[in-house]
């Protein structure tokens, strides 16, 4: 078995190899096998992330789930910390929002976001780790703060309430995911789509849009 870098479980490996894609091979079995691989490591790691934290993971343990060598993880990934990256990665790609249109905001948030968690599985494995660990509370923060509190400056009517505003929104967003998703709890299990946009759309709309207290 190849030699793996112990530096790899701590965050601290030189930077990632050039990943396999299979673009040399000039075929596609090379590349259907290198996104294969490249789902397969991806899937452990957020799996054994979000069952042993980001500190406790390790390459080592994450190849073995994958049934793959060590070395392979860090000739896609690099190191943890990349591969960390990679398995929560996820993008919101808020909608656009006419300045005028402040009216079913609310909704039109909280269909987009229900969309994300049912399909990006980087959403859910980031909200289970995000939960105790520093650097992963700080890739969430990051998110949002990029993609929701632009929105929330367009759409206070006081620009300085801007942050406030976009925390509030996010402390419903994140919660209903948390207790959805991660926690499942019963109540929030059972709704249905619709139920939760009823229920969440007017809070965060008036966070966004309406005069302060």
């Amino acid at each position: 078995m190849a030699q793996v870098d112990e530096s790899a479980d701590s965050g601290t490996a030189a930077a990632p190899a050039a990943p396999l894609d299979g673009k040399s091979g000039g075929t596609s079995g090379p590349r259907r096998r290198s996104d294969a691989t490249r789902e397969a490591i991806l899937a452990a790691a957020r799996e054994r992330f979000a069952a042993d934290g980001y500190e406790r993971a390790t390459i080592r343990a994450i190849a073995r789930d994958a049934r793959i060598d060590p070395s392979m993880v860090m000739r896609y990934y690099g190191n943890k910390e990349g591969l960390f990256a990679a398995a929560c990665a996820f993008d919101l790609r808020l909608p656009q929002v006419p300045t005028e249109a402040e009216k079913g905001v609310g909704r039109l948030l909280v269909r987009h976001f229900l969309e994300v968690w049912n399909k990006d599985e980087g959403f859910t494995a980031l909200m289970r780790v995000g939960v105790t660990n520093p650097a992963a509370a700080d890739r969430m923060q990051q998110v949002l703060r990029e993609q929701l509190l632009p929105l929330a400056e367009q759409l206070s009517p006081d620009p300085a309430q801007a942050p406030l505003r976009a925390t509030l929104s996010a402390s419903q967003i994140l919660g209903m995911a948390l207790t959805r998703y991660v926690l499942r709890f019963p109540g929030a299990v059972a709704m249905d789509e619709e139920e939760v946009i009823d229920w969440l759309a007017p809070t965060i709309e008036r966070y966004l849009t309406a005069e302060g207290p």
